[in-house]
């Protein structure tokens, strides 16, 4: 593979505000689809993340085809949604943009742990970041099957040479952070502002 696993969201989150500096849709959830082959390279233990990720990119995805003109900025989904009342429901758009920038909250911090802890395992990389971000809001279903999955997780060797590709792994791994960090960041601000940004999981 050319350059990184890293290298297509890179270069797709140059794109992902508009002019006047507000989140784009199609952009934004490009980004977040780029990133499902590292996933993909966790296996089993991030097969949970990854069918919670695809959905709620489907879901957010197919509001914005509705009516890609009214839904060409991301929170005007959740503005929509909030004049309606139906933010709560559980398949709200709104209930989808969260999850979703939760779980990237979750990649992001694994990613950060990978390169400030070299001598951690790839299990304890992600115990940790699971215990700063996603944790808070699971309940303890989730909770449990969310901890035996990280027992699954791959070799860290192994791991980083796959998504390695032909690329500098580390710089890439550490821009994606540096880059989609605030990104995030200004969602939950978004969701905080409307009140919609500590929602709980059963």
């Amino acid at each position: 593979m050319e350059g990184t696993v890293f290298t297509a969201s890179l270069e797709g989150m140059k794109h992902v505000k508009s002019e006047e500096g507000a989140m784009l849709t199609k952009p934004f959830l490009d980004v977040c689809k780029l990133i499902l082959p590292v996933i993909d390279k966790f296996g089993t233990a991030m097969a949970l993340v990854k069918s919670d990720i695809g959905g709620n990119i489907s879901r957010l995805e197919s509001k914005y085809s509705s009516n890609p003109s009214q839904f060409n900025y991301l929170y005007s989904m959740v503005k929509v949604e909030i004049e309606a009342k139906t933010a709560k429901a559980s398949s709200s758009c709104t209930n989808g943009l969260l999850w979703l920038t939760r779980a990237m909250d979750f990649l992001v911090e694994l990613f950060r742990n990978l390169l400030e802890h070299p001598d951690w395992t790839m299990s304890q990389c992600c115990t940790d970041s699971y215990g700063k971000t996603l944790k808070q809001w699971h309940g303890w279903l989730a909770s449990s099957s969310f901890t035996i999955a990280m027992k699954l997780a791959p070799d860290r060797k192994k791991f980083m040479e796959v998504i390695g590709g032909t690329g500098d792994v580390n710089a890439d791994m550490a821009k994606f952070c540096g880059t989609f960090s605030p990104l995030l960041e200004e969602n939950h601000k978004f969701l905080a502002s409307v009140g919609m940004d500590s929602l709980k999981a059963s």
